[in-house]
């Protein structure tokens, strides 16, 4: 079993992905925002995954600025990133592994297959 940090501003997103994920046998650890996410990256809870959106709210850095900040101290740390923003070029390059990515809007099927995926691959 894996543990997972979910980081959507979206909380009927954030607790639909929460109750999948728990649903396939992994524990869960969610946050709001990037301040949340980044103290419990901070505290010793070990994270497998970190399922993150690129785009939050009232932060400029979102989801890939925390994956960065996370790797810091966690290198082996797996990110899953999502979004419902259009992604342009440059975001995409960041995406050449299709594991690393789940655009919104996501069925169950396909978060439970990202996640999967994720997981099975290495930081």
């Amino acid at each position: 079993m894996s543990r997972v940090l979910i980081v959507e501003d979206e909380e009927q997103v954030r607790v639909l992905a929460e109750g999948v994920i728990r649903d396939m046998g992994h524990e869960t650890l969610t946050a709001g925002n990037v301040d949340e996410a980044a103290a419990l990256l901070d505290s010793d809870v070990p994270i497998d995954l970190l399922f993150a959106d690129i785009h939050l709210l009232d932060d400029h850095h979102g989801g890939v600025g925390l994956a960065k900040y996370g790797r810091e101290s966690r290198p082996e740390l797996r990110v899953l990133y999502t979004t419902g923003r259009g992604v342009n070029d440059g975001t995409r390059a960041l995406f050449v592994d299709p594991h690393h990515f789940l655009g919104k809007p996501y069925t169950i099927q396909h978060l439970i297959v990202a996640v999967t995926n994720a997981l099975a691959h290495a930081a």
